[in-house]
């Protein structure tokens, strides 16, 4: 039976770790490990009274009951704090290819929405000025990438959703698909910048930020292909007073698109329109089997991940072949394995030939 210990606020941590240590996930020991780490270091550091935590606690919780089928309290907080936003951009940096820049998924997206006909109108009632959306999905190359799928959602002229409309049902979405050259276009409303919501724990939280909880004018997108990584992003309308300080901070320049009045190569003719083109990464590099002798040694068969010019072997041949040091060959673990190394083709004198 173990001893009962006097924990102090320096022995507390690792009292709670000790307890944790058995955790048969790696995954999830990692990350509950850090997290009780960081909560105990922030409690610490702000001298967190007894008081304050039950405030904090009732704040979760209103959180909670916030959230419904249609309402996403909890991505709104993480929105609203920049950890959407974070975890976003850590996440592109494990692409392989640069695509189209990311954005955020948002409190508002719905997995229902109807799918459309090229060209539909995605509000049902337009509520103002129309406008025309349309452009091309390719690969990072310029490829068109037919039968991509393409969902948008966004708010009304008025800047609401269709779930913050009372009675009203599924409105200012649709799913499309590209045609063979990678088109897509649509019908909708021009949407206005608007408010976060200020009805709940999140919005209060806000206001006693003194933030003004502004977000520009934007259209959501959600793109899916076969073997290319799933983008979510946004369009940004140029112009709007907003753009430099999103309170859930997802614009990007590249993202930021205008409104013409008269595109000739819109295919929705006599409208106003915004082209909004977007480029997917590969999910993964194709490959190959080579062969490659250095110097007097080998050959040696290595897996070559074609158009990226580095190849994938073991950690243990780069260490005895001295890669590891070189200012040019890097080790790291490759799609989950944990005895590989990637190393810069141009590092080493090679000659390799495809293998069947």
């Amino acid at each position: 039976m173990p001893e009962i210990r006097k924990l102090t606020p320096d022995t507390i941590t690792a009292a709670v770790l000790e307890q944790m240590a058995a955790t048969p996930d790696p995954r999830l020991k990692e990350v509950m490990t850090a997290a009780v780490k960081h909560l105990h270091a922030f409690a610490r550091e702000t001298s967190l009274t007894p008081a304050e935590w039950i405030k904090g606690i009732e704040f979760m919780t209103a959180i909670g009951k916030m959230c419904t089928p249609d309402r996403q309290e909890f991505i709104l907080l993480s929105d609203t704090v920049g950890l959407s936003a974070l975890v976003n951009l850590m996440h592109d940096r494990t692409a392989i290819e640069e695509g189209t820049d990311t954005s955020l998924l948002g409190p508002f997206f719905r997995e229902n929405a109807p799918r459309l006909e090229r060209g539909a109108q995605i509000a049902k009632n337009a509520d103002g000025p129309e406008v025309a959306l349309w452009g091309r999905v390719t690969d990072v190359n310029g490829e068109p990438l037919a039968d991509a799928t393409v969902s948008v959602w966004q708010t009304s002229a008025h800047g609401l959703y269709d779930t913050q409309i009372e009675g009203a049902h599924l409105d200012y979405r649709g799913v499309f698909k590209t045609d063979a050259d990678g088109r897509y276009w649509l019908r909708t409303v021009l949407p206005i910048g608007y408010s976060i919501p200020m009805d709940g724990p999140v919005g209060a939280l806000a206001q006693a930020q003194a933030r003004h909880g502004m977000r520009p004018a934007h259209i959501h997108y959600l793109i899916a292909a076969s073997n290319y990584r799933e983008l979510i992003t946004a369009l940004y309308l140029k112009g709007d007073p907003h753009l430099g300080d999103d309170t859930v901070f997802g614009v990007s320049s590249d993202l930021v698109a205008e409104v013409r009045p008269n595109d000739a190569q819109c295919p929705l003719p006599g409208m106003s329109s915004i082209r909004f083109d977007l480029k997917l990464a590969r999910d993964a590099y194709d490959r190959m089997t080579v062969s490659v002798r250095i110097g007097d040694s080998g050959p040696y068969r290595f897996l070559v991940d074609t158009g990226a010019e580095r190849t994938v072997i073991s950690r243990q041949l780069a260490q005895q072949l001295g890669l590891a040091a070189g200012a040019r060959a890097r080790l790291h673990s490759v799609a989950g394995a944990s005895d590989v190394a990637t190393v810069d083709i141009p590092a080493l004198q090679v000659s390799a030939r495809r293998f069947d």
